[in-house]
């Protein structure tokens, strides 16, 4: 094989060895921290959520009253994710769906980990795509009010590339969080809508 060949086929390898490494980064991170969720859940230990200062996705200032009286999912992405974030919105319209009356008032608050180019009017046509839930709450902010409420979630999230085309590494984990505002527990993203809604349903039965 000539050279040249040679070191085309190599480099064609580390690329494609790079793309499987962030997506392994992006889904182990995710199950790995559901996991360390819901052991710290059950030991009393957890601290996930808290006090935070955002903006919706109409412009409007918010805070963490903004959970409270409903059953809440939220989950941290950005409108740029090619994948994990239009799938994790899709398999939560199925669970919605799944749940039937319960799960009409299950308010899904979806928070961007890219507030550069997630600007609210950004935010707001993205989440009226078709297939998406309705009424998602689409919540940004300031670089300082994200990673604060990313690190108040224990969410991970990270910037790869420069440019125009960088994108965003982050973790999966879907966190439900009960109308006082406070966490029940974790979904992983690999959970699948039939056994989501069976999990909500049970958290919720229980208060």
């Amino acid at each position: 094989m000539p050279r040249r060949s040679i070191l085309l086929f190599a480099a064609a390898c580390i690329v494609i060895a790079a793309a499987l490494a962030i997506v392994t980064v992006v889904v182990v991170t995710g199950r790995e921290q559901a996991a360390a969720v819901a052991d710290g859940a059950a030991t009393g230990t957890a601290t996930v959520g808290g006090p935070f200062q955002m903006v919706d996705h109409n412009g409007k200032a918010v805070d963490q009253t903004l959970l409270n009286g409903k059953w809440s999912l939220v989950f941290f992405g950005f409108t740029y994710c090619p994948d994990f974030c239009p799938t994790t919105l899709n398999g939560l319209a199925a669970t919605k769906a799944r749940m039937g009356e319960a799960g009409k008032d299950l308010q899904i608050v979806f928070v961007t980990v890219d507030p550069a180019r997630d600007t609210p009017h950004q935010m707001k046509d993205y989440l009226a795509s078709d297939g998406f839930p309705q009424g998602v709450v689409g919540l940004t902010g300031t670089e300082q009010q994200v990673a604060a409420m990313a690190k108040a979630y224990r969410a991970f999230y990270q910037k790869v590339g420069t440019g125009d085309a960088y994108t965003m590494n982050h973790s999966l984990t879907v966190y439900l969080m009960g109308p006082d505002g406070k966490y029940r527990s974790a979904l992983a993203y690999d959970l699948g809508p039939e056994r989501s809604a069976q999990l909500i349903e049970r958290v919720m039965k229980r208060g």
